[in-house]
């Protein structure tokens, strides 16, 4: 058995806190903190998802108005205990070139590529920890052949849990949190011969 680095042992016996994470330069690039307990991404990451990823970000911000940005691959901090890493955040907080996370207050939506090792986590576990923190707005994206499909939530203030708000292919169109219309085919183009 080969023994951990150091840098991997919790500073305390409760675990690991929000503010550990800025802490730890020898993480890899995309470590979360779910629960208290580290979360590494460390799979290859599919061509498909980069290219979705990067289309979605750059018809989100073309889109938003005066006053919204659109981040992506940048922690948020839930809570104490949680700072998850979600792949787009929409949100009202202006730039800031220092920033390493973003605080709750002011994100408008949150947006989850679904790989197959995030599936669970961004199908369940951030499903119920981005409602419990009160975020109006949460999307899942599915590669279906090589196809966007995003399932849409939207957060039912008297339940506070979020309702499913439709399965979007080919297209979505969504008036929140501000005018939204894509093409979802357009975001992922595919190689021609």
């Amino acid at each position: 058995m080969t023994t951990l680095p150091d840098w991997m042992r919790p500073p305390r016996t409760e675990g690991w806190f929000a503010e550990d994470l800025d802490r730890l330069p020898e993480a890899p690039r995309h470590t979360e903190l779910i629960d208290g307990a580290l979360v590494f991404m460390v799979t290859p990451q599919r061509s498909w998802r980069g290219r979705l990823v990067t289309g979605l970000t750059v018809e989100l911000a073309r889109q938003a108005p005066d006053g919204i940005e659109v981040e992506r691959e940048m922690t948020i901090r839930l809570d104490a205990r949680n700072r998850p890493e979600p792949d787009l955040l929409v949100t009202t907080a202006p730039f800031d070139p220092d920033r390493t996370w973003y605080e709750l207050e002011g994100v408008l939506l949150i947006v989850e590529v679904v790989s197959p090792e995030s599936a669970h986590r961004d199908r369940t576990v951030k499903l119920r920890k981005y409602a419990d923190a009160d975020i109006r707005h949460y999307w899942y994206i599915e590669d279906e052949d090589a196809v966007a499909v995003v399932h849409v939530y939207e957060l039912d203030e008297l339940t506070g849990v979020y309702a499913p708000a439709g399965i979007f292919r080919g297209t979505l169109q969504r008036p929140v949190p501000y005018e939204i219309d894509l093409d979802l085919r357009r975001l992922t183009p595919r190689h021609r011969s």
